[in-house]
């Protein structure tokens, strides 16, 4: 079995412009285990996906429960794991580096860290004490022998503040703060995905998203990574409500076909 240094390697190598790393998002150590027999190289968590399986919704997990469930995930398979670890649980600098210190010693190979303040009426940092949350962050997340991959979001798009210029602004100090991979989710045209990609001068990752141009698209737009965040899991759950709805209120069993596939694809990873 891997190192974490050697995971965490491999983890950054896998990000080239153009030949984008496709990572899904699991929400718990079976569906992980899933997508890595799948061929899937690299995973993240999702802290929507992980919200919902402990009952609450995205903004609810602690610190300590998302770090503790990324290493989980991380020990259950051997491709590299990164965390979503929202704004990192904190405001001040020195609390982010402790954050990204505790997810190394987890086992993880990454994480993110975003922009966001989960202020709804200031709902993103200003730009200069952003970027000194995201040194704080790099700090931490390269100081030992694990080049732990730091992910830095502007969350701009998702939090309602459309403004393309001010995103890649700071992407692009973030990325001279030390980040090694940056994204904004949200964006999805392919030619704010270009611009993005042109002006930033790290790996990106794009969030699939609707609107956004299918992965063989990306890859001529220089994507380096993409993530399907709460995708999956919000999928699944969908899964399980229309089966339920099906025998609650037809009677019938229609489920059972896809239930089969299902059992296949968990004996074959399990």
């Amino acid at each position: 079995m891997a190192t974490q240094i050697e995971l965490a390697a491999r983890f950054l190598e896998l990000h080239r412009p153009g030949q984008p790393l496709l990572m899904p998002n699991p929400w718990d150590v079976g569906t992980a285990r899933i997508l890595a027999s799948l061929g899937f190289e690299a995973l993240a968590t999702t802290s929507a996906g992980h919200a919902v399986s402990e009952g609450g919704l995205d903004g609810t997990i602690t610190r300590e429960q998302a770090v503790a469930h990324g290493g989980v995930l991380a020990a259950a398979v051997e491709v590299p794991v990164s965390a979503d670890l929202e704004n990192c649980f904190a405001d001040s600098p020195d609390d982010v580096a402790q954050t990204v210190r505790m997810a190394i010693d987890a086992g993880l190979a990454g994480c993110s860290i975003e922009d966001f303040t989960t202020d709804a009426d200031h709902p993103i940092y200003e730009l200069g004490f952003a970027v000194e949350r995201v040194a704080a962050a790099a700090q931490a997340a390269h100081a030992g022998d694990v080049h732990f991959v730091l992910t830095a979001r502007a969350e701009n798009h998702l939090r309602g503040v459309d403004d393309l210029d001010d995103t890649i602004a700071r992407l692009r100090a973030y990325g001279e703060a030390g980040a090694d991979v940056l994204y904004a989710p949200g964006i999805t045209s392919a030619e704010d995905i270009r611009r993005v990609v042109e002006s930033v001068g790290r790996p990106v990752n794009v969030l699939t998203f609707p609107g956004v141009p299918p992965i063989a698209e990306l890859a001529e737009l220089g994507v380096a990574r993409v993530s399907v965040g709460s995708a999956f899991a919000l999928t699944a759950i969908a899964a399980l409500a229309e089966a339920a709805e099906e025998f609650r209120s037809s009677g019938t069993y229609g489920f059972l076909e896809r239930s089969s596939a299902g059992s296949r694809a968990t004996r074959a990873a399990l």
